[in-house]
């Protein structure tokens, strides 16, 4: 910035600047340091609707959705395929969120009964969603059958009976198919933190290739006349950065996809490659070069299949993170600065703010790492070895474990943590009762609630006594 700031200190102060990788594209610093996004300045975000909130940059959610989209047409274009891109929901998903993912071109994933209610309120049709989850009620296979969903992923050999149990009951016969994928693991494994970790045997998602078992799922589902087989999926896992794993895991699916042609003569007409496409969380981390995956899967699919000697099949992946999560910061009002005088006489000065593990639980989860800055002004060009901590009664309550933050940082300072726009206010809770923060929509200076703020009486409405 063109003018330095002069911090309490004395000393002059430029801001920092900010990583394109980690913050969202309409993110900017003032001159004083003050953190600006969509054109809207962080102390008059935090006036209008409060701390702490999920600020999201709309435009980026866009420009990453348009980038997928086009990236991966692109790119199987050349290898004679089409895409269908689907938003993956269970990543943050709101109405409005699922209408940008349709107005950009994308389909909608769903893993619940409440996401499939969210899709279809946010006027998805019916045939651009799908459904997951490992343990799915006869209430939600009964609703997406209802609705029409594009394809309804199975994932054991209790649930294809069922789901073909259903469908009858729904009037469906060989005439009215209910489309299906059977989730497939693998024994790929990816993703960094065994949680996120989703392609290898021992864990409850999908039927394994080992000793023909995904081969047998999928002609099981050809036994039952109610039910079309429209593909195979399989996901690996999340935050994933290399690309070889990806390739790793088609080249595994196209070989399952020619053993059933060969056994049954039927070649199936799509696969789903998942999702789990890595993100920066902090400046040392680069994301996922997205055009260059889509031309290494693309190409790696052609590949195969020539050596297979088989058509290539529509493809469809699920980025989730990888969309929405660098689009959204969180705002934090400081309290508490408290410096502790650690046991080799060293100190660490905790920085409490007003949220925490009920509105960001992945460090608690699985030790995820972020970043984060002063909002409101530059601070003092010293920095302290801080700690940021949440207000719940929990001393693993850490948001971040250990970052550089400017030695004046004080109660009242607002404090933003970028790229929290994946997993932070879809897996929220109430705990301690403390209240979920709003989703707050920005673009080109404007700002709109897109998600409220809980209140007491959301709490209290609950509590029937």
């Amino acid at each position: 910035m063109s003018t330095p700031d002069v911090s309490a200190t004395g000393s002059p102060q430029v801001p920092p600047p900010l990583d394109e990788h980690v913050w969202p594209t309409g993110a900017d610093l003032t001159p004083a340091g003050e953190l600006v996004l969509a054109g809207l300045t962080a102390t008059d975000l935090a006036r209008d609707f409060g701390t702490p909130a999920f600020v999201m940059d709309e435009q980026h959610f866009r420009d990453r959705a348009r980038l997928f989209r086009d990236s991966f047409t692109e790119a199987f274009a050349a290898v004679g395929a089409e895409v269908d891109v689907y938003y993956a929901g269970k990543s943050f998903l709101s109405v409005a969120v699922a209408r940008w993912a349709r107005e950009e071109g994308l389909r909608v994933d769903t893993c619940t009964g409440g996401e499939l209610a969210v899709a279809l309120r946010a006027g998805v049709p019916g045939a651009e969603i799908g459904l997951h989850g490992n343990n799915k009620s006869d209430a939600e296979i009964s609703r997406a059958i209802e609705a029409g969903v594009g394809r309804v992923v199975v994932d054991s050999f209790a649930e294809i009976d069922r789901v073909a149990e259903l469908a009858r009951d729904a009037g469906r016969d060989s005439s009215t198919r209910v489309p299906v994928m059977v989730r497939v693991t693998t024994g790929i494994h990816a993703g960094g933190h065994e949680f996120i970790s989703t392609a290898h045997e021992d864990q409850k998602f999908g039927v394994s290739l080992t000793g023909g078992q995904a081969l047998a799922a999928l002609r099981a589902v050809l036994d039952h006349p109610e039910l079309e087989l429209l593909g195979a999926h399989t996901h690996i896992g999340s935050q994933i950065q290399d690309a070889a794993a990806f390739e790793a895991n088609a080249r595994k699916m196209l070989a399952l996809r020619a053993d059933l042609e060969t056994e049954t003569g039927y070649l199936l007409p799509e696969l789903d490659l998942g999702g789990g496409y890595g993100i920066a969380y902090v400046p040392s981390e680069t994301p996922i070069d997205v055009p260059a995956l889509a031309r290494d899967l693309a190409g790696a699919v052609g590949a195969v299949c020539a050596e297979l000697g088989t058509t290539v099949p529509r493809i469809s992946i699920e980025p989730g993170r990888s969309v929405v999560g660098s689009t959204t910061v969180t705002l934090y009002t400081v309290g508490v600065v408290k410096p502790v005088t650690l046991d080799d006489g060293s100190v660490r000065t905790y920085v409490s703010v007003d949220g925490g593990m009920s509105d960001n639980i992945r460090p608690a989860l699985y030790g995820a790492e972020y970043t984060a800055r002063l909002a409101n002004r530059s601070g003092s060009a010293e920095t302290v070895r801080a700690r940021v901590v949440g207000k719940h009664c929990e001393s693993g309550d850490i948001v971040i474990s250990d970052i550089e933050l400017p030695s004046d940082v004080t109660p009242g300072d607002l404090l933003a943590v970028p790229a929290t726009g994946a997993y932070g206010r879809s897996m929220a809770s109430n705990y301690n009762h403390v209240l979920r923060p709003p989703v707050v929509a920005v673009a080109d200076g404007a700002a709109r609630v897109i998600v409220r703020r809980e209140t007491e009486d959301d709490l209290l409405a609950l509590d029937v006594g």
